[in-house]
């Protein structure tokens, strides 16, 4: 995945040392809160700051601008999303079909956790990336690919098991599940209800003719 590079450049070292507090990661974590709820261009640093104890001169000891926070955040939520998926698509316990279908349950009660106020950090970036920097499109595609590519790999495995037809192009399926994905999330932060996330996985899982 390509990610922005960055070093600080400016501002004051902040008054609490590393081994009192990880300031960067708590400014990553706030971040985090803000813009899966309300978005990169809309968050204001000086909410993030504000929730996270920072002062503005302390956040440039760490990130050069907002864009440089922006990917640290993105990179952070990426790589939480892909552990997630691993634990789910790799669960050798289970059929891969039903990892697939333990993804969507552990999600919907991640959304559900948080009161349906945050989305995908991915999915959000990419209704406003016209509104970003340029430097966020290719990080935001990488992503979704490598989320792809993870789902593809699940449904080969199904196709192994005897559970997918063996012409089934699982690169298709793969990104057909996620366009599909993204908005079954936005409409269940519309109708505060998980509902939207059954429906879609069931209409997916019917689809493969299972």
């Amino acid at each position: 995945m390509t990610t922005l590079r960055t070093t600080p450049r400016r501002g004051r070292p902040p008054k609490a040392t590393a081994q009192d507090r990880d300031i960067r990661a708590e400014l990553i974590r706030s971040g985090l809160e803000h813009l899966t709820e309300i978005g990169f261009t809309a968050s204001g640093l000086d909410k993030i700051l504000k929730k996270a104890g920072v002062p503005k001169g302390s956040f440039y000891f760490y990130f050069a601008s907002k864009e440089a926070f922006g990917h640290a955040v993105l990179n952070s939520y990426a790589n939480y999303f892909a552990c997630k998926l691993d634990s789910c698509l790799l669960d050798k316990a289970y059929t891969p079909l039903k990892r697939i279908s333990n993804f969507v349950d552990d999600a919907k009660h991640g959304i559900a956790r948080h009161q349906f106020k945050r989305g995908c950090l991915v999915g959000n970036l990419g209704q406003e990336v016209d509104l970003l920097p340029d430097s966020f499109r290719p990080v935001l595609i990488d992503i979704l690919n490598s989320w792809q590519q993870r789902i593809a790999d699940c449904l080969r495995e199904a196709q192994e098991a005897g559970e997918l037809a063996l012409t089934a192009d699982c690169d298709a399926l793969a990104e057909f599940f996620w366009i599909g994905w993204e908005g079954a999330v936005s409409r269940a932060r519309l109708q505060q209800s998980t509902k939207p996330l059954d429906s879609y996985v069931a209409l997916f899982i019917r689809g493969l003719g299972c």
